[in-house]
């Protein structure tokens, strides 16, 4: 199983930056998966926000984040990240990472593994 851990989230205004890291371990091979980031509102579903596929070369944001976020990862560090800049109170919300050795890109779910989450608040 590959375990993977969120780090970054913070409280932030509007217009702010942030970066969330997402850091895969255990035996299996980080660079076997395809990234996803997901994030779940107060009160909703969760929904997609990005994805990257196994070497990087190839990512796609849902519309609400594009222009704004950008997925991106590091396999020999065993990490991907979310890039988010330009953010709103919209974007508050529990940000997951997902990792699935079914590729090239995952839009929906089910992913094979999961981390535990960090909270993302953004204040007007």
């Amino acid at each position: 199983q590959l375990y993977l851990e969120e780090y970054g989230g913070s409280l932030v205004q509007a217009g702010g930056s942030l970066r969330l890291s997402c850091l895969g371990s255990g035996r299996r091979i980080f660079s076997d998966y395809v990234i996803g980031w997901f994030r779940q509102p107060p009160g909703k579903e969760r929904e997609f926000v990005a994805t990257i596929d196994w070497t990087g070369d190839r990512t796609y944001h849902a519309d609400s984040v594009k222009g704004r976020f950008t997925i991106s990862r590091d396999n020999a560090k065993s990490v991907a990240y979310l890039q988010m800049n330009s953010l709103k109170p919209e974007d508050t919300a529990v940000y997951y990472c997902g990792a699935d050795p079914r590729g090239p890109l995952r839009t929906g779910l089910p992913y094979e593994n999961w981390g535990h989450g960090t909270q993302v608040t953004v204040t007007a």
